[in-house]
């Protein structure tokens, strides 16, 4: 079964908000089984209402429809839904009586407006409202189905829970599909193009498309999303009947994932789903008794601001010292006089980090932000400085992309990616 959602309002086409609400029901249409293939966004317009719902049934077996069911003018959604269905609006008492005691009971009386609100297409069941005015609506099409709910994202989440989805069920044990789940996982990664990820994975992709009948059901399907300065993430998508086979399913393929990439490129993956790059140098830190100082210069302190969103990170971070003056780097971090844009400046500002903040391990960033050159290096270029337990240090050179904000961001986020690789490399403790 296929799910469209289309949101309503100018407001979304004209950037003033974002649809968080199309978000929310892509996530849990799939935890319900259900494929939503198409999302759509339209503005306050009958006839482009009606379009983007007929478009919609054209293609799917159903739509949700947000917003557009308050008391304004604008608000016609109940008008588009009654012309798709060939129907007229009729007023149920019912809700009426409902929006009018929820009025009084706080004290106010209610704008005739507000009547707008129990018009019903003829046909369509009431999703009674529980936290506003606006009721939601199941208007059946044939053998398809317009669902509508008020554009309040707490409104729309109560009524999908309470309606919507209970009628999806049925639905869906009607047309003799199994309710099961759709999961997924994302694998984010540092350290590799989008292109190249693809490439690397294209033989297992194209093992997952050859399978047929049954077996595709359950295969797994792959999808990459450049992230920015979060790097490529990659979404491994399968279907299962339930919960704990959909797990079990998302574990065997993300380990064939990470076997395939690390043959290719070391150790790229660096977290899974919600987990950024801090988090994997705190794991990493943790697991290896040590502590942590860093130099920070062109980053001005964004890599050590990353690490304290961490919880506990006070157990392992000793603390930064953001030497971006020059003179800061030779008088406090003991930077030897000469280029500060440099291999030999990294590596003398981690082992600073070290003395100065009392830690095992000593990370730095010097480089240039732009959008002047320093030390006749151009905008992109930084040196990351890494101190290990037992003094050796090393530096490794990096160019990076975009302007002054992104390469300040990339820096960052190489910085400790980096330092989760070497710590990788220690014994654990």
């Amino acid at each position: 079964m296929r799910i469209e959602v289309v949101a309503v309002g100018t407001e979304l086409l004209l950037g003033q908000i974002a649809d968080t609400n199309g978000a929310w029901l892509g996530e849990h249409l799939a935890a319900a089984g259900v494929a939503s293939h198409f999302h759509q966004a339209v503005g306050d317009n009958h006839d482009r209402i009606v379009l983007a719902l007929r478009t919609a049934l054209a293609r799917s077996d159903g739509v949700i429809v947000c917003g557009g069911l308050g008391p304004t003018q604008d608000d016609i959604t109940r008008e588009a839904i009654a012309e798709v269905m060939n129907v007229p609006l009729v007023r149920d008492a019912a809700v009426l009586e409902r929006i009018a005691t929820l009025f009084s009971s706080r004290g106010r009386s209610m704008a005739p407006s507000n009547a707008r609100q129990a018009d019903v297409p003829e046909g369509a069941t009431v999703i009674p409202q529980q936290k506003g005015t606006a009721p939601g609506l199941i208007c059946p099409v044939g053998r398809k189905v317009v669902y509508a709910v008020p554009g309040v994202p707490y409104e729309m989440a109560d009524m999908f829970e309470r309606g919507i989805l209970p009628d999806l069920r049925r639905r869906l044990g009607e047309r003799g599909e199994a309710v099961g789940v759709i999961a997924s996982r994302v694998l984010r990664t540092w350290g590799m193009t989008e292109s190249r990820l693809a490439d690397v994975l294209a033989a297992h992709i194209g093992a997952l498309d050859q399978t047929t009948g049954s077996e595709r059901g359950e295969a797994a399907t792959i999808a990459f999303l450049a992230s920015g300065i979060e790097g490529i993430k990659v979404r491994v998508t399968v279907r299962a009947p339930d919960d704990a086979v959909a797990r079990a399913r998302l574990d065997a393929e993300e380990a064939t994932v990470r076997r395939v990439l690390g043959e290719a490129a070391g150790d790229v993956v660096f977290g899974v789903d919600d987990e950024a790059i801090e988090h994997a140098v705190a794991k990493a830190v943790a697991a290896r008794g040590v502590t942590l100082g860093l130099a920070e210069s062109l980053t001005g302190g964004l890599a050590s601001s990353r690490l304290v969103n961490v919880p506990g990170a006070s157990a392992w971070f000793r603390g930064a010292v953001v030497s971006y003056a020059t003179g800061v780097k030779h008088s406090v971090l003991g930077v030897p006089e000469g280029p500060v844009v440099s291999a030999a400046a990294a590596e003398a500002m981690a082992a600073g980090a070290c003395r100065v903040l009392g830690a095992d391990v000593g990370l730095s960033i010097t480089g240039v932000a732009g959008p002047d050159p320093q030390d006749e290096r151009p905008p992109g270029t930084v040196f990351v400085g890494l101190a290990l337990p037992g003094g050796a240090t090393e530096s490794v050179e990096l160019s990076v992309p975009g302007d002054r904000a992104r390469v300040r961001q990339y820096a960052t986020i190489s910085a400790l990616d980096l330092l989760r690789r070497r710590l990788a490399a220690l014994p654990a403790d």
